[in-house]
């Protein structure tokens, strides 16, 4: 036990550059409280205490605003930040080492008592609000951006960003230069992108030789920068 507490206050000093001592973790973050919360309300559920279990775990979610469901399994390390929002299904299943920021919800899609949550793999990081629905694997060491929603299997190393959730690429960690979540691709500015200059392309061969007259040419308006003008 004592193990796992230090292995949590641990994860969080090394993931978050706001904590300062290992006291500070402990008494001021409701994410490592709803974790440790929950050790207690599994070990309940693991012998047949569900009521109890339950009920502890509706406490501790007012508590913290962190709803996990007593019949999760949640590996080691897993850091909650900022916590609040954050729902783990009866069901679900989380690897070692994950991150997961606030609002995240990993839901299920079924109405059946069968598997219906998510199983995440090892040292996944799950971008704030982000939706991972159904049972579905989250393959070790993939990126969720943050408000993706994901309802297909993702392959290990994937960073997968939109609604619904895309791959666009790998995450970079086995080169060991994971992307930050501010830098993860933009499917659709890409894909606007691609499509304005197509039709500037167009409009410059039906306007020869008057090729300089093209109206807003695509450097001009999409996904430059902080610009997403059309």
């Amino acid at each position: 036990m004592f193990a796992a507490i230090r292995g949590d206050l641990r994860a969080v000093r090394e993931r978050d550059p706001a904590a300062r001592s290992a006291l500070e973790v402990a008494l001021c973050y409701p994410g490592v409280h709803a974790i440790w919360g929950y050790r207690v309300t599994h070990w309940l559920w693991q012998r047949n205490a569900k009521l109890a279990a339950r009920f502890l775990a509706e406490v501790i979610r007012k508590l913290t605003g962190v709803e996990i469901h007593p019949g999760a399994v949640i590996g080691s390390r897993v850091f909650i930040d900022h916590a609040t929002g954050v729902v783990i299904g009866e069901t679900a299943e989380v690897g070692d080492d994950v991150t997961i920021y606030h609002g995240v919800t990993l839901g299920g899609t079924s109405l059946d008592p069968v598997k219906r949550h998510p199983t995440v793999g090892n040292k996944v990081v799950i971008g704030a609000g982000a939706k991972v629905l159904g049972n579905i694997v989250i393959g070790h060491g993939s990126q969720i951006g943050a408000n993706s929603v994901v309802i297909k299997p993702v392959p290990p190393g994937s960073v997968v960003v939109g609604v619904p959730g895309q791959i666009v690429g790998p995450d970079g960690s086995a080169t060991g230069a994971p992307r930050t979540q501010s830098d993860l691709p933009d499917p659709l500015g890409v894909s606007l992108y691609s499509l304005l200059t197509r039709v500037a392309r167009l409009e410059s061969r039906e306007r020869e030789p008057n090729a300089d007259k093209v109206i807003r040419p695509p450097e001009a308006g999409v996904w430059h920068g902080e610009d997403f003008s059309i």
